[in-house]
């Protein structure tokens, strides 16, 4: 009985002991200093928040290194707007993963993590905004709006509530619908889905997944499209949705949904390549506030909801037999706005777009839309947050 009890308080002594070891959050992120010292004086100057991220437990810190925030924190007048307004709050609790995972945590297969950011002004996401993670040539990569990514410098830096990793760039939070079809460039489908006046709709929906068709997918069908009536452009447009489900590529497997418009599309997974009906996603996972597109190479047609995959073609053959490309254009471009910034998910001639990140990130926008108010590059501050 006295053997059972020494070896309790002894096993009790090394807890003790580890535990006065680990450093809070504050402390380890001052630990720190050449790498996040510029975090370290931002949560030192906020104390609310910095009290509320060191209460947490069994969470992911992702931590923007000093160049990561160098332009967030260059123009003190910004900084204080953006930590009044309680959007520095929503930002730094979107690089707080929910549950500790370590570096080795990651693989090659994309995760889709949620995040402590749940404000209902800045995310409509069941159970909390979420970030794509996986690990390829050895580095891991987290993507998050628009697909701007950051890669993991330092890696499993323990603390009293979890785990810490530095990361190379701060995260993006998702933008709405309408920002991020504009600033992904399927300005077709934006143009598209404001003819059929469903963006108030998609904007307060939450829990949507939107198979958003490139521009060079609306051009393949332009001839027809001027002749649609309402009623028939809505019940394409919402051929397109799914409501009530964030369907990300991880769980884009071999099945039948059903549309918002009451129709069925068919999900085929063909040697890792996945088509909605015979399109094909070219872009996955593009984060919206209140769900994800993925970016497909034609227009649904409802009428046609057999069709299948033609995994021999060397071009997407429209799925409206009779429709031709147009001669005026881009259809439902006019009259909107051109992206004056390329993001890692801004489609070109209708493809995949680069793997580059862009120069300047903006600013993640409230729900509801804030339109065009983002201010591309240095420090893009909102006017009305």
């Amino acid at each position: 009985m006295q053997y059972k009890r020494l070896i309790s308080l002894a096993l009790a002594s090394v807890a003790s002991v580890a535990s006065a070891q680990t450093p809070n959050l504050t402390d380890a992120i001052s630990s720190q200093n050449s790498t996040l010292s510029t975090l370290s004086t931002l949560l030192g100057s906020n104390s609310d928040l910095a009290d509320s991220l060191n209460s947490l437990q069994n969470v992911t810190i992702l931590a923007p290194s000093n160049d990561a925030l160098e332009s967030l924190t260059s123009d003190s007048n910004s900084l204080s707007e953006l930590t009044s307004s309680g959007y520095l709050q929503a930002l730094l609790s979107y690089h707080v993963l929910n549950g500790t995972y370590r570096n080795s945590s990651f693989g090659d297969e994309a995760m889709f993590i949620p995040t402590i950011l749940t404000n209902s002004t800045y995310t409509n996401v069941t159970g909390g905004q979420v970030v794509e993670v996986r690990r390829s040539d050895g580095n891991v990569t987290f993507f998050s709006g628009l697909r701007e990514n950051a890669t993991v410098i330092t890696p499993d830096l323990n603390f009293t509530g979890g785990v810490i990793h530095v990361i190379d760039s701060l995260l993006m939070i998702p933008q709405n619908v309408s920002d991020t079809l504009s600033n992904a460039n399927l300005t077709a489908a934006e143009g598209a889905v404001n003819a059929a006046n469903l963006t108030d709709s998609l904007l307060d929906t939450h829990d949507v997944t939107i198979f958003a068709p490139n521009n060079d997918a609306f051009n393949a069908i332009g001839s027809i499209l001027s002749n649609l009536t309402s009623d028939q452009l809505t019940g394409i447009v919402g051929y397109h949705v799914i409501n009530g489900s964030v369907d990300y590529s991880a769980q884009l497997q071999n099945s039948t949904v059903t549309s918002v418009n009451g129709q069925n599309l068919t999900i085929t997974v063909i040697n890792g390549t996945v088509y909605v009906n015979s399109a094909k996603v070219t872009v996955p996972d593009i984060l919206l506030e209140n769900g994800v597109v993925h970016v497909i190479d034609q227009v649904l047609n409802p009428d046609n909801a057999s069709a299948t995959p033609d995994t021999t073609a060397t071009s997407a053959t429209p799925a409206f037999t009779d429709a031709s490309t147009g001669t005026a254009g881009v259809p439902f471009t006019s009259g909107i706005a051109t992206p004056s910034t390329t993001f890692p998910a801004a489609t070109s001639a209708g493809g995949p777009a680069a793997s580059s990140s862009s120069s300047g990130a903006a600013m993640p926008m409230k729900t509801g839309g804030i339109g065009a108010a983002a201010l591309f590059g240095g420090v893009a501050v909102f006017a009305n947050l």
